[in-house]
């Protein structure tokens, strides 16, 4: 399957991640729904690898295991901040604004991975951080 269908469906969750976030949060400690909600993701993660029945392991570099425990961190860090905005605001505005990552994201790639940016990231990017700020102060 094409990558665009993967991220589309990565969308879809999302959305419905926020809205099921957010009702999760109204009655208890937006720190404990994370930790919940995570302990889900990595109960699901491992089931799914433990499924694909791959029994061949390869070894995973130290740098590879570098940057994915610094990307768990930042994970951990944005999943923290995320369930308290959450806890504080209406899915509806704090979900638009958290998807400002498109544009970090974007800025971060060029910067340090040394991505090129045509004009539809500039444009994209442009609309993005707008529509957020559009929805931010309604």
């Amino acid at each position: 399957m094409h990558w665009m269908y993967w991220a589309l469906l990565s969308a879809l969750f999302a959305g419905i991640t926020a809205v099921l976030a957010k009702a999760g949060t109204k009655d208890i400690e937006p720190n404990l729904a994370m930790a919940i909600r995570t302990t889900v993701v990595l109960v699901l993660s491992w089931g799914i690898v433990l499924a694909n029945g791959s029994t061949e392991w390869k070894p995973v570099s130290g740098r590879a295991t570098g940057f994915l425990i610094l990307s768990g961190l930042a994970t951990g860090l944005s999943w923290l901040c995320y369930f308290r905005a959450l806890h504080l605001g209406d899915a509806s505005s704090v979900a638009p604004v958290d998807k400002l990552s498109v544009v970090f994201a974007i800025a971060l790639a060029a910067i340090f991975l040394g991505e090129q940016l045509g004009w539809q990231h500039w444009v994209g990017g442009f609309l993005i951080v707008a529509g957020a700020v559009i929805i931010a102060t309604k």
